[in-house]
């Protein structure tokens, strides 16, 4: 399944959700960009809002609006469809964010967000890790948030090496995956005890690119499969039910950054940063419907 060009010429792109009539939200990261941008069903761009930090993941709720894990102004935010602000919040005391990542809601309602665990400006120049990142003191988190009070309500998880994407599966059983050691782990939220890390399966494959690759943004097909998006490897890994690898969709561009399916036509939309586009994909599925929740 070759990919094809959906939309160019756009800042760093991530957070892709894709909407009903076609079109979809990114967040643009690059420096001269820092928005929330609308591409309609042609990938036709328009600025939402401007955020000025670092805009990161992104998902909707019932209601429309859109949530922005704002990693450069180390904040949740919320926003409506016109790009006004409604509610943020940064966290407090130990669950203080530093670097908001990725973002889903859950079956419950409740939103879930990864914390890469380190502040942008100790880590990373543009979209490149300083020199020595891998020995940084990472403290990647995995957030349970009440969207309505706007409050954390437990750390799942932390001291992963650089948290990042995350989606609930079919098993509703929430995946959160690690840059810097390429797995993906499972977490029972709804369990009775406490969520533990369990490794449900590793996307990196072996080759020579002595470069930084990872994992990163994922979504859940209706068959079962979980869609990664591997930065620096050049494709979308996908892991069957049982974690075990079952394909790697080549990607025009080198380094893409998430994946989201479309609501019909099963599309996957992919977001790049070497090249600044929005790739599509034939696929044999359509995605794992997203919850979304309303809520005052």
């Amino acid at each position: 399944m070759a990919s094809r060009l959906f939309a160019t010429g756009i800042g760093a792109p991530e957070g892709p959700v894709c909407l009903s009539d076609g079109s979809m939200y990114v967040t643009e990261m690059s420096a001269s960009t820092l928005c929330v941008t609308r591409l309609d069903h042609r990938g036709n761009r328009r600025v939402i809002r401007t955020t000025g930090g670092r805009p990161n993941g992104l998902t909707t709720d019932g209601h429309g609006r859109i949530w922005i894990a704002e990693a450069g102004l180390k904040a949740l935010i919320c926003i409506d469809e016109s790009g006004n602000e409604i509610r943020r919040m940064q966290g407090e005391g130990a669950e203080r964010f530093l670097f908001p990542n990725d973002l889903c809601f859950g079956p419950n309602g409740l939103l879930y967000m990864t914390d890469s665990g380190m502040a942008a400006e100790d880590f990373i120049n543009g979209q490149a890790f300083v020199d020595g990142y891998m020995d940084l003191d990472w403290d990647g988190r995995v957030y349970e948030i009440d969207p309505a009070a706007m409050k954390v309500l437990r750390a799942i998880d932390r001291k992963i090496r650089f948290t990042n994407g995350i989606a609930f599966g079919p098993d509703d059983h929430l995946y959160a995956n690690a840059s810097f050691t390429g797995e993906i782990y499972r977490y029972d939220v709804f369990g009775e005890t406490a969520p533990k890390r369990v490794v449900f399966g590793n996307v990196l494959q072996p080759d020579t690119n002595p470069d930084f690759k990872g994992p990163d943004g994922m979504a859940f097909g209706t068959d079962g499969r979980l869609y990664c998006t591997v930065y620096n490897q050049k494709n979308v890994t996908v892991l069957d039910r049982r974690g075990e690898l079952a394909d790697r969709l080549i990607l025009d561009g080198p380094q893409p950054t998430n994946c989201a399916f479309t609501m019909e036509g099963k599309k996957l939309r992919v977001t790049e940063v070497g090249k600044g586009q929005v790739e599509e994909i034939d696929m044999p599925c359509d995605g794992l419907p997203l919850h979304l929740p309303k809520f005052t």
